[in-house]
């Protein structure tokens, strides 16, 4: 952690958690995943002034809670649009588990699903009994993902069993 020298002092220590937790919480890391939480502080080494600026460079340890998805994990998201993809004469959604976005093309929907259009589009089973919509929550399985630096993309189906919807917003309780 770089910390200038106007926060040293009495709460030396206080400043670089709090630092540390600015800049750690809420970012992703190719490597670990999302950060959701720094847990602890295992250790705070001793700080090396950076030539030719004000900066000190502390070696901080630290615990956090963090978000990896992978393959074959099954989650539960909120469907975030619905809509027909004209590269691929396709309809897809997307769904967010957290901070994670997951789209499931309509390969990965079960075949007795039609895409329906309008106001809210949605896809609807043949009798009518399921629709999935912006705001349902749905089970899906993650079959495939990519991840770089800065980036987690993951590729969904609700296509086996017990994968799909879970609560409908429109329905009547």
């Amino acid at each position: 952690m770089q910390l200038h020298p106007r926060f040293f002092g009495q709460n030396l220590r206080e400043n670089l958690v709090s630092k540390l937790i600015k800049d750690v919480e809420g970012t992703i890391s190719g490597r670990h995943g999302f950060v959701s939480a720094v847990t602890g502080i295992e250790s705070i080494g001793k700080g090396l002034i950076r030539d030719g600026t004000p900066f000190v460079t502390f070696p901080v340890k630290y615990r956090c809670v963090v978000f990896r998805p992978f393959e074959g994990e099954v989650l539960e998201a909120v469907v975030t649009r619905v809509f027909p993809n004209k590269c691929c004469y396709s309809t897809d959604y997307f769904a967010e588990a957290g901070p994670l976005k997951i789209f499931v093309s309509n390969h990965c929907i079960p075949d007795d699903m039609e895409y329906q259009t309008g106001d809210m589009p949605n896809y609807t089973k043949s009798d009518g009994s399921v629709r999935i919509q912006k705001d349902c929550e749905v089970r899906l399985k993650i079959f495939g993902f990519s991840i770089d630096a800065t980036e987690i993309s993951c590729v969904g189906s609700i296509k086996e069993r017990f994968l799909g919807l879970i609560t409908d917003p429109g329905a009547v309780a």
